[in-house]
């Protein structure tokens, strides 16, 4: 019938999100798009919208399905603040790692193209609104954590949120160039240690 939709949404924005994830915002063409997502330009458009409003639900996506599940990590109940961060870190390294082709993070990927002047304002504040969200979470956790104030580490919390955060940044990118997770982990350990926490 005449305008009866042939795709699944969720399969299709799933298919956009990992163009978007490998090649970034400016790199994914509407071709590469349209082909990963099995659909024609008239049903993206008709469906999603332009590529920008793709891309924002693409992230959108992202974000609840593969960002925000870390985050449970950082609160577990009867579990030492070294383990809450270093069990937060390895999830989320061992996402970047996932799969025969690793593409890092979404976020931390799409983030570096702001600079260029290439992404549009709404995407690039949700980019920058979810990685300030990671940072905040971090913050939150060093400053009221009964353990991070006996260890003293409340009085630095935005440094040392800052620092994992560069830290992730960079197991994004060494995971993009191929390096494994059972070398990443040893990363993990050096940033514990050198935010103060014991091992």
């Amino acid at each position: 019938m005449s305008g009866k939709r042939t795709f699944d949404d969720e399969k299709a924005l799933e298919s956009a999100m990992g163009v978007f994830w490998k090649k970034g915002y400016a790199g994914a063409s509407l071709a590469e798009l349209t082909q990963s997502m099995g659909i024609n330009k008239p049903s993206m458009y008709r469906t999603f919208g332009n590529k920008e409003a793709l891309f924002i639900k693409a992230t959108q996506r992202y974000i609840e399905k593969n960002a925000q599940p870390h985050f449970v990590h950082l609160h577990q109940e009867g579990t030492s603040l070294t383990l809450r961060i270093k069990n937060y870190m390895t999830s989320v390294v061992s996402e970047q790692c996932t799969a025969e082709d690793p593409k890092g993070c979404y976020i931390f990927l799409c983030q570096g193209e702001i600079a260029s002047g290439d992404m549009p304002e709404l995407p690039s504040n949700l980019l920058n609104q979810a990685s300030k969200k990671i940072q905040d979470a971090l913050v939150e956790i060093f400053t009221h954590d009964p353990e991070a104030i006996a260890l003293g580490l409340e009085t630095h919390a935005t440094s040392i949120a800052l620092c994992i955060a560069t830290t992730l940044r960079g197991t994004a990118s060494m995971a993009r160039a191929g390096i494994p997770l059972s070398e990443l982990e040893t990363v993990i350990e050096h940033s514990l240690r050198g935010i103060g926490l014991p091992s």
